[in-house]
Protein backbone atom coordinates (compact mmCIF):
# COMPACT_ATOMS: atom_id res chain seq x y z
CA UNK A 1 0.00 0.00 0.00
CA UNK A 2 1.83 3.11 -1.27
CA UNK A 3 -0.24 6.18 -0.19
CA UNK A 4 -0.96 4.72 3.44
CA UNK A 5 3.04 4.57 3.93
CA UNK A 6 3.18 0.70 4.87
CA UNK A 7 6.66 1.27 2.91
CA UNK A 8 8.25 2.21 5.73
CA UNK A 9 7.85 -1.13 7.94
CA UNK A 10 8.92 -2.93 4.43
CA UNK A 11 12.17 -4.46 5.09
CA UNK A 12 12.35 -4.98 0.87
CA UNK A 13 12.36 -1.68 0.06
CA UNK A 14 15.33 -0.52 2.65
CA UNK A 15 17.30 -3.59 1.58
CA UNK A 16 17.05 -2.60 -1.71
CA UNK A 17 17.58 0.70 -1.62
CA UNK A 18 20.95 -0.18 0.61
CA UNK A 19 21.68 -2.47 -2.07
CA UNK A 20 21.58 0.31 -4.80
CA UNK A 21 23.50 2.55 -2.20
CA UNK A 22 20.71 4.82 -1.86
CA UNK A 23 20.09 4.57 1.57
CA UNK A 24 23.09 6.99 2.59
CA UNK A 25 21.30 9.61 0.67
CA UNK A 26 18.11 8.61 2.06
CA UNK A 27 19.11 8.57 5.75
CA UNK A 28 21.02 11.57 4.88
CA UNK A 29 17.62 13.39 3.95
CA UNK A 30 15.85 11.95 6.71
CA UNK A 31 18.25 13.78 9.09
CA UNK A 32 18.14 16.99 7.99
CA UNK A 33 14.67 16.91 6.76
CA UNK A 34 13.17 16.36 10.21
CA UNK A 35 13.90 19.71 12.09
CA UNK A 36 12.57 21.90 9.18
CA UNK A 37 9.03 19.09 9.01
CA UNK A 38 9.12 19.58 12.30
CA UNK A 39 8.21 23.21 12.85
CA UNK A 40 5.93 23.60 10.02
CA UNK A 41 4.29 20.50 11.28
CA UNK A 42 4.64 20.92 15.04
CA UNK A 43 0.93 19.50 15.86
CA UNK A 44 1.71 15.79 14.87
CA UNK A 45 5.50 15.82 14.06
CA UNK A 46 6.27 11.96 14.42
CA UNK A 47 3.29 10.53 12.30
CA UNK A 48 4.20 13.05 9.47
CA UNK A 49 7.72 12.31 9.89
CA UNK A 50 7.32 8.89 9.27
CA UNK A 51 5.00 9.60 6.56
CA UNK A 52 7.81 11.01 4.87
CA UNK A 53 10.69 8.57 5.46
CA UNK A 54 7.89 6.05 3.58
CA UNK A 55 7.95 8.68 0.50
CA UNK A 56 11.33 9.11 0.38
CA UNK A 57 11.84 5.60 -0.04
CA UNK A 58 8.66 5.38 -2.69
CA UNK A 59 10.65 8.09 -4.72
CA UNK A 60 13.26 6.21 -4.45
CA UNK A 61 11.79 3.43 -5.59
CA UNK A 62 10.27 5.27 -8.52
CA UNK A 63 13.61 6.93 -9.32
CA UNK A 64 15.57 3.87 -9.77
CA UNK A 65 13.23 0.87 -10.97
CA UNK A 66 11.30 3.01 -13.14
CA UNK A 67 12.84 5.71 -14.53
CA UNK A 68 15.66 3.45 -15.88
CA UNK A 69 13.08 2.13 -18.62
CA UNK A 70 12.13 5.12 -20.11
CA UNK A 71 16.20 6.48 -20.12
CA UNK A 72 16.66 8.40 -16.66
CA UNK A 73 18.52 6.65 -13.72
CA UNK A 74 22.31 6.65 -12.50
CA UNK A 75 23.63 6.19 -16.48
CA UNK A 76 25.16 2.68 -15.15
CA UNK A 77 24.77 0.38 -18.34
CA UNK A 78 27.09 -2.90 -19.68
CA UNK A 79 27.32 -3.61 -23.52
CA UNK A 80 28.00 -6.71 -25.02
CA UNK A 81 29.63 -6.96 -28.49
CA UNK A 82 27.42 -9.77 -30.49
CA UNK A 83 29.41 -11.68 -33.16
CA UNK A 84 25.58 -11.94 -35.19
CA UNK A 85 26.14 -8.27 -35.78
CA UNK A 86 24.67 -6.10 -32.96
CA UNK A 87 25.34 -4.48 -29.74
CA UNK A 88 23.10 -5.23 -27.09
CA UNK A 89 22.74 -2.40 -24.23
CA UNK A 90 21.42 -3.14 -20.58
CA UNK A 91 20.32 -1.49 -18.08
CA UNK A 92 23.05 -2.38 -15.16
CA UNK A 93 20.35 -1.53 -12.56
CA UNK A 94 17.29 -3.78 -13.42
CA UNK A 95 19.27 -5.98 -15.67
CA UNK A 96 16.87 -5.70 -18.47
CA UNK A 97 17.88 -5.17 -22.65
CA UNK A 98 17.21 -1.75 -23.25
CA UNK A 99 18.66 -1.51 -27.01
CA UNK A 100 20.13 -3.71 -29.37
CA UNK A 101 22.48 -1.46 -31.98
CA UNK A 102 22.07 -3.50 -35.45
CA UNK A 103 25.19 -3.88 -37.80
CA UNK A 104 26.29 -4.85 -40.47
CA UNK A 105 29.19 -7.44 -39.79
CA UNK A 106 30.53 -9.22 -36.73
CA UNK A 107 31.21 -7.66 -33.52
CA UNK A 108 33.80 -9.37 -31.23
CA UNK A 109 34.66 -6.75 -28.92
CA UNK A 110 33.82 -3.45 -27.57
CA UNK A 111 35.17 -0.89 -24.40
CA UNK A 112 33.55 2.33 -22.88
CA UNK A 113 36.73 5.44 -22.98
CA UNK A 114 37.74 6.17 -19.59
CA UNK A 115 35.17 9.55 -19.44
CA UNK A 116 32.52 7.07 -20.42
CA UNK A 117 30.92 9.45 -23.13
CA UNK A 118 32.32 6.96 -25.96
CA UNK A 119 31.47 3.28 -26.84
CA UNK A 120 34.34 1.94 -28.82
CA UNK A 121 33.64 -1.41 -31.02
CA UNK A 122 35.42 -3.28 -33.30
CA UNK A 123 33.37 -4.84 -36.73
CA UNK A 124 34.86 -7.45 -39.13
CA UNK A 125 32.42 -6.78 -42.06
CA UNK A 126 30.02 -8.99 -43.27
CA UNK A 127 31.50 -10.19 -46.24
CA UNK A 128 34.76 -10.60 -45.20
CA UNK A 129 36.64 -14.10 -45.70
CA UNK A 130 40.03 -15.62 -45.19
CA UNK A 131 39.81 -16.23 -49.36
CA UNK A 132 38.54 -12.16 -49.92
CA UNK A 133 41.89 -10.69 -47.80
CA UNK A 134 41.05 -7.43 -49.55
CA UNK A 135 37.51 -7.06 -48.05
CA UNK A 136 38.62 -8.20 -44.31
CA UNK A 137 40.00 -4.52 -43.24
CA UNK A 138 37.82 -4.45 -40.53
CA UNK A 139 36.82 -1.25 -38.53
CA UNK A 140 36.73 0.50 -35.25
CA UNK A 141 33.07 2.45 -33.91
CA UNK A 142 32.54 4.90 -31.87
CA UNK A 143 29.31 5.76 -30.44
CA UNK A 144 28.01 8.80 -28.47
CA UNK A 145 26.47 6.50 -24.86
CA UNK A 146 24.03 9.02 -24.39
CA UNK A 147 22.20 9.28 -27.61
CA UNK A 148 23.64 5.78 -29.02
CA UNK A 149 24.02 7.26 -32.03
CA UNK A 150 27.51 6.05 -34.86
CA UNK A 151 29.47 9.25 -34.79
CA UNK A 152 32.66 7.96 -35.81
CA UNK A 153 34.26 4.96 -38.01
CA UNK A 154 37.87 4.41 -38.82
CA UNK A 155 39.30 1.67 -40.99
CA UNK A 156 41.99 -0.55 -39.25
CA UNK A 157 43.77 -3.64 -40.26
CA UNK A 158 42.38 -7.20 -41.17
CA UNK A 159 40.23 -9.20 -38.97
CA UNK A 160 39.90 -6.69 -35.73
CA UNK A 161 40.00 -8.46 -32.60
CA UNK A 162 40.12 -6.92 -29.71
CA UNK A 163 39.46 -2.36 -28.96
CA UNK A 164 41.00 -0.79 -25.25
CA UNK A 165 41.66 2.95 -24.53
CA UNK A 166 44.07 4.35 -22.46
CA UNK A 167 43.56 5.31 -19.33
CA UNK A 168 44.93 9.18 -19.92
CA UNK A 169 42.51 8.89 -23.02
CA UNK A 170 44.58 9.99 -25.71
CA UNK A 171 44.80 6.57 -27.54
CA UNK A 172 42.77 3.99 -28.83
CA UNK A 173 44.01 0.73 -29.84
CA UNK A 174 42.84 -2.27 -31.70
CA UNK A 175 44.61 -5.40 -32.56
CA UNK A 176 44.41 -6.97 -36.35
CA UNK A 177 44.53 -11.06 -35.80
CA UNK A 178 45.21 -11.11 -39.74
CA UNK A 179 48.05 -8.58 -39.92
CA UNK A 180 49.96 -9.49 -36.85
CA UNK A 181 49.69 -5.82 -36.27
CA UNK A 182 47.93 -3.25 -33.36
CA UNK A 183 46.28 -0.17 -34.66
CA UNK A 184 47.04 3.54 -32.82
CA UNK A 185 44.00 5.50 -33.17
CA UNK A 186 43.74 9.52 -31.91
CA UNK A 187 41.13 9.10 -29.48
CA UNK A 188 40.34 12.72 -29.86
CA UNK A 189 40.36 13.25 -33.86
CA UNK A 190 39.74 9.61 -34.41
CA UNK A 191 42.83 8.95 -37.12
CA UNK A 192 44.96 6.37 -37.68
CA UNK A 193 48.48 7.39 -35.93
CA UNK A 194 50.38 4.04 -36.94
CA UNK A 195 50.06 0.35 -37.33
CA UNK A 196 52.90 -1.29 -34.34
CA UNK A 197 53.77 -5.36 -35.31
CA UNK A 198 53.40 -7.60 -32.91
CA UNK A 199 53.91 -11.21 -32.59
CA UNK A 200 51.53 -14.05 -34.58
CA UNK A 201 47.80 -13.50 -34.14
CA UNK A 202 47.61 -11.02 -31.62
CA UNK A 203 43.94 -10.86 -29.69
CA UNK A 204 42.96 -9.87 -26.33
CA UNK A 205 44.91 -7.17 -24.24
CA UNK A 206 44.59 -4.21 -21.56
CA UNK A 207 47.19 -1.66 -20.80
CA UNK A 208 48.51 -0.27 -17.68
CA UNK A 209 47.12 2.33 -16.11
CA UNK A 210 49.50 4.65 -16.26
CA UNK A 211 49.36 4.46 -20.21
CA UNK A 212 52.04 3.39 -20.62
CA UNK A 213 52.60 -0.20 -21.79
CA UNK A 214 50.20 -2.69 -23.66
CA UNK A 215 50.24 -6.18 -22.90
CA UNK A 216 48.81 -8.10 -26.14
CA UNK A 217 48.29 -11.86 -26.23
CA UNK A 218 49.26 -13.46 -29.17
CA UNK A 219 46.89 -16.42 -30.09
CA UNK A 220 49.19 -17.43 -33.00
CA UNK A 221 52.99 -18.62 -30.67
CA UNK A 222 53.24 -19.02 -26.79
CA UNK A 223 54.18 -14.80 -25.95
CA UNK A 224 52.61 -11.91 -25.26
CA UNK A 225 54.01 -8.41 -26.76
CA UNK A 226 54.62 -5.58 -24.85
CA UNK A 227 54.24 -2.22 -26.63
CA UNK A 228 55.61 0.81 -25.29
CA UNK A 229 52.92 3.36 -25.67
CA UNK A 230 55.44 6.18 -25.55
CA UNK A 231 57.93 5.04 -28.19
CA UNK A 232 54.69 3.43 -30.08
CA UNK A 233 56.79 0.25 -30.79
CA UNK A 234 57.15 -3.26 -29.32
CA UNK A 235 59.24 -3.48 -26.78
CA UNK A 236 59.95 -7.24 -25.98
CA UNK A 237 58.47 -10.28 -25.67
CA UNK A 238 57.22 -12.17 -22.89
CA UNK A 239 57.09 -16.30 -23.16
CA UNK A 240 53.90 -17.42 -21.28
CA UNK A 241 52.21 -20.75 -22.61
CA UNK A 242 50.16 -22.19 -25.55
CA UNK A 243 47.54 -20.08 -26.80
CA UNK A 244 47.39 -16.90 -25.00
CA UNK A 245 43.84 -15.25 -25.36
CA UNK A 246 43.83 -12.27 -22.91
CA UNK A 247 45.36 -10.39 -20.62
CA UNK A 248 45.24 -8.12 -17.79
CA UNK A 249 47.64 -5.71 -15.36
CA UNK A 250 47.22 -4.98 -12.16
CA UNK A 251 46.99 -0.97 -11.15
CA UNK A 252 50.16 -0.94 -9.89
CA UNK A 253 51.69 -2.06 -13.26
CA UNK A 254 53.61 -4.75 -11.37
CA UNK A 255 51.76 -8.11 -12.50
CA UNK A 256 50.40 -9.36 -15.42
CA UNK A 257 48.12 -12.28 -15.59
CA UNK A 258 47.26 -14.44 -19.22
CA UNK A 259 44.75 -16.46 -20.18
CA UNK A 260 45.98 -19.83 -21.74
CA UNK A 261 43.82 -21.45 -23.71
CA UNK A 262 45.14 -24.54 -24.79
CA UNK A 263 46.45 -25.25 -21.22
CA UNK A 264 43.05 -24.34 -19.42
CA UNK A 265 45.09 -22.34 -17.20
CA UNK A 266 45.84 -18.77 -16.40
CA UNK A 267 49.49 -17.42 -16.32
CA UNK A 268 50.66 -14.84 -13.37
CA UNK A 269 53.66 -13.36 -14.42
CA UNK A 270 55.59 -11.13 -11.86
CA UNK A 271 57.14 -8.35 -14.78
CA UNK A 272 59.72 -7.29 -12.21
CA UNK A 273 61.23 -10.88 -12.15
CA UNK A 274 59.50 -12.29 -14.90
CA UNK A 275 59.12 -15.25 -12.54
CA UNK A 276 55.35 -16.94 -13.93
CA UNK A 277 53.46 -19.50 -12.16
CA UNK A 278 50.60 -21.11 -14.03
CA UNK A 279 47.12 -21.64 -12.21
CA UNK A 280 44.66 -24.33 -13.03
CA UNK A 281 41.25 -23.15 -13.96
CA UNK A 282 37.94 -24.73 -16.43
CA UNK A 283 38.02 -25.92 -19.54
CA UNK A 284 38.60 -23.44 -22.65
CA UNK A 285 39.53 -19.96 -20.64
CA UNK A 286 38.96 -17.17 -23.03
CA UNK A 287 38.88 -13.54 -21.24
CA UNK A 288 40.48 -12.56 -17.76
CA UNK A 289 39.93 -9.50 -15.93
CA UNK A 290 41.12 -8.29 -12.24
CA UNK A 291 38.83 -6.44 -10.44
CA UNK A 292 39.55 -2.58 -9.95
CA UNK A 293 40.78 -3.16 -6.13
CA UNK A 294 43.55 -6.32 -7.85
CA UNK A 295 41.75 -8.48 -4.70
CA UNK A 296 40.71 -10.93 -7.44
CA UNK A 297 40.99 -12.22 -10.85
CA UNK A 298 37.92 -13.37 -12.87
CA UNK A 299 38.39 -16.16 -16.42
CA UNK A 300 35.43 -17.03 -18.39
CA UNK A 301 36.20 -20.56 -19.31
CA UNK A 302 34.69 -21.38 -22.40
CA UNK A 303 35.06 -24.41 -24.24
CA UNK A 304 34.31 -25.03 -27.61
CA UNK A 305 30.80 -24.83 -29.40
CA UNK A 306 31.32 -29.08 -29.71
CA UNK A 307 32.83 -28.92 -25.88
CA UNK A 308 31.14 -25.85 -24.31
CA UNK A 309 32.33 -25.08 -20.84
CA UNK A 310 29.98 -22.90 -18.46
CA UNK A 311 32.11 -21.34 -15.58
CA UNK A 312 34.06 -18.80 -14.36
CA UNK A 313 37.01 -19.04 -11.94
CA UNK A 314 37.85 -16.85 -9.06
CA UNK A 315 41.42 -16.38 -8.13
CA UNK A 316 43.10 -14.40 -5.15
CA UNK A 317 45.66 -12.49 -6.14
CA UNK A 318 47.61 -12.60 -3.28
CA UNK A 319 47.54 -16.36 -2.65
CA UNK A 320 47.25 -17.44 -6.19
CA UNK A 321 44.74 -19.97 -5.17
CA UNK A 322 41.14 -20.35 -6.98
CA UNK A 323 38.78 -19.64 -4.43
CA UNK A 324 35.34 -20.88 -6.13
CA UNK A 325 34.07 -22.08 -9.64
CA UNK A 326 30.90 -20.26 -10.48
CA UNK A 327 28.74 -21.83 -12.96
CA UNK A 328 27.57 -19.68 -15.33
CA UNK A 329 25.73 -20.08 -19.28
CA UNK A 330 27.53 -22.07 -21.66
CA UNK A 331 30.42 -20.31 -23.80
CA UNK A 332 31.40 -18.25 -21.23
CA UNK A 333 33.25 -15.50 -22.81
CA UNK A 334 33.69 -12.15 -21.85
CA UNK A 335 34.06 -10.87 -18.55
CA UNK A 336 33.98 -7.46 -16.81
CA UNK A 337 33.12 -6.11 -13.16
CA UNK A 338 30.94 -2.99 -11.86
CA UNK A 339 33.50 -0.34 -10.65
CA UNK A 340 32.70 -0.95 -7.00
CA UNK A 341 33.48 -5.13 -8.00
CA UNK A 342 29.96 -6.27 -6.02
CA UNK A 343 28.98 -7.86 -9.47
CA UNK A 344 30.43 -9.92 -12.29
CA UNK A 345 29.01 -9.81 -15.82
CA UNK A 346 29.86 -12.69 -18.29
CA UNK A 347 28.80 -13.37 -21.63
CA UNK A 348 27.56 -17.08 -22.84
CA UNK A 349 28.26 -17.50 -25.84
CA UNK A 350 26.10 -20.12 -26.75
CA UNK A 351 23.52 -19.01 -24.59
CA UNK A 352 23.12 -15.49 -26.07
CA UNK A 353 23.20 -14.66 -22.51
CA UNK A 354 24.61 -12.39 -19.63
CA UNK A 355 25.12 -13.79 -16.13
CA UNK A 356 25.21 -11.50 -13.42
CA UNK A 357 27.62 -12.49 -10.59
CA UNK A 358 26.82 -11.59 -7.07
CA UNK A 359 30.69 -11.24 -6.16
CA UNK A 360 30.20 -11.64 -2.19
CA UNK A 361 27.59 -14.85 -2.76
CA UNK A 362 29.74 -16.40 -5.45
CA UNK A 363 26.65 -17.09 -7.48
CA UNK A 364 24.55 -16.33 -10.31
CA UNK A 365 21.34 -13.63 -9.13
CA UNK A 366 20.81 -12.97 -13.47
CA UNK A 367 20.22 -13.94 -16.52
CA UNK A 368 20.22 -11.14 -19.44
CA UNK A 369 19.07 -11.95 -22.83
CA UNK A 370 21.10 -10.24 -25.67
CA UNK A 371 21.89 -10.66 -29.01
CA UNK A 372 23.42 -13.82 -30.88
CA UNK A 373 26.70 -15.42 -29.64
CA UNK A 374 27.82 -12.20 -27.56
CA UNK A 375 31.83 -12.24 -26.90
CA UNK A 376 32.99 -9.01 -25.34
CA UNK A 377 31.47 -6.89 -22.28
CA UNK A 378 32.22 -3.51 -20.66
CA UNK A 379 30.76 -1.39 -17.97
CA UNK A 380 29.78 1.86 -17.87
CA UNK A 381 29.04 3.74 -14.49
Amino acid sequence: MYLGYSLYDTEAIENAAREMGLLKDVKEADEKVPSLFGRLFSHQPEVLLDRLHSVILLLCFFITIIFPSIGFGNGAFYYTANEGGSISKVDALSNTLIKSIKLEGVVHNAQISPNGDILGAVLIPQMASHEMKDEMAGAALFFNTNTDRLIKTVTVGNHPAHIVYTQNGKYVLVTNNEDNTVSVIDAKAYKMIQAISTGKGPHGFRISKDSHYAYIANMGEDTVSVINLFDLKEERKIKVGKTPVTTGITSDGKTLVVTLNAENSLAIVDLATNSLKKIEVGYGPAQVFIEPDDKYIFVANQGTEARPSNTVSKIDLKTKNVVATIVVGKGAHGVVTDNNSKFIYVTNMFENTVSVIDNSRNEVIATVPVGQTPNGITYKD
